[in-house]
């Protein structure tokens, strides 16, 4: 599978590594704005095709695919357009601004019989199967404390005076799009749809939160995830249940899974390794759904996405937080 890639943040060279890791894609192209930024990305990996242009490269036969770590408000637009031009699409966390329009483009990608992915790398680590496949030990559940809680080098930016994009309304910010996705994704995959969601949330001058608290309602337990670009936790994910608990590092990376017997109450290691290109599970998991037409995990994963964003928008509406592309 030929991969083109739009974006040249961090998160879009660990795809290209974790790509030429899968052994499963070939990234042929990518996309910038500026042409030199663009040649900076492909000479670094010896990619062969630039574009400045996102139409021409939508119908380049370069590409079979495309992946899309932009702005949070660009990622619809950029998604339909490679759709329409029947390119599978990745799209890194959050996949939309809203439910809207995640529903719209899952109609345009069935219409063109191609497939679009959320890029959400923690629910395909091995270390996810380790956590699933051991939650049974700890019995009964009874709470969950999840968070992706880590200080943000753009929120010095912010309080110089500049809006980022990740503390913005014109790109879809905030800490829960951006942090609080992680954690969000791992109780949904974990324990599906909670009865009732309840967001406090620390909201910014632009509009948008900077951390909040979610708590999610599973009636006879809750799941209260910590999310924040303006402030550092070092503290262990936990679930809690009547005859143990299990903690782990990282909402991300699920890496160090202890098990703790109630009785025993010595921590129990779980293999559960720091993995450096993480990507490449998610990578070969897309490929393997489009190659064999699995639609039955391909609906699973895109009801994940839908219930994902299900639970923002009423976090964002309990705390009249607007994005500009609702307006």
């Amino acid at each position: 599978m030929r991969c083109g890639t739009i974006g040249t943040s961090r998160i879009t060279h660990r795809f290209i590594e974790a790509a030429q890791d899968s052994g499963k894609i070939a990234i042929t192209a990518v996309y910038s704005r500026t042409e030199r930024k663009a040649k900076k990305l492909a000479d670094q990996y010896g990619i062969g095709t630039i574009f400045t242009d996102l139409k021409a490269m939508a119908k380049s036969d370069a590409i079979d695919c495309v992946y899309i770590a932009s702005p949070n408000s660009l990622h619809f637009e950029q998604a339909v357009l490679f759709l329409i031009h029947n390119k599978h699409v990745i799209c890194e966390k959050p996949i939309f601004s809203n439910e809207e329009e995640l529903d719209e483009a899952f109609q345009i990608a069935d219409k063109h019989d191609v497939f679009l992915f959320e890029a959400m790398r923690n629910v395909h680590v091995p270390n996810f199967k380790q956590l699933q496949s051991s939650l049974p030990r700890i019995g009964k559940v009874r709470s969950i404390f999840l968070h992706r809680v880590r200080y943000s080098s753009k929120y010095d930016d912010y309080l110089k005076g500049e809006i980022p994009n990740v503390f913005s309304p014109d790109f879809s910010g905030g800490a829960l799009m951006d942090l609080g996705i992680y954690p969000l994704h791992l109780a949904i995959s974990l324990f599906g749809k909670p009865l009732v969601v309840d967001y406090k949330a620390v909201k910014l001058s632009t509009g948008v939160d900077g951390s909040g608290t979610l708590v999610l309602d599973y009636g006879d337990f809750s799941c209260t995830i910590l999310c924040s670009k303006i402030s550092t936790s070092y503290l262990h994910c936990e679930l809690h249940g009547e005859e143990g608990s299990i903690s782990f590092e990282d909402a991300a990376k699920l890496n160090n899974i202890q098990y703790i017997n109630r009785q025993m109450k010595q921590p129990l290691g779980i293999p559960s390794p720091d993995i450096e290109h993480d990507m490449a599970y998610e990578i070969k998991r897309f490929l393997d759904i489009i190659e064999t037409k699995d639609i039955e995990t391909y609906k699973l994963f895109r009801s994940q996405s839908k219930l994902a964003l299900q639970i923002i928008d009423e976090a964002r509406r309990q705390n009249q937080i607007v994005f500009t592309c609702e307006r």
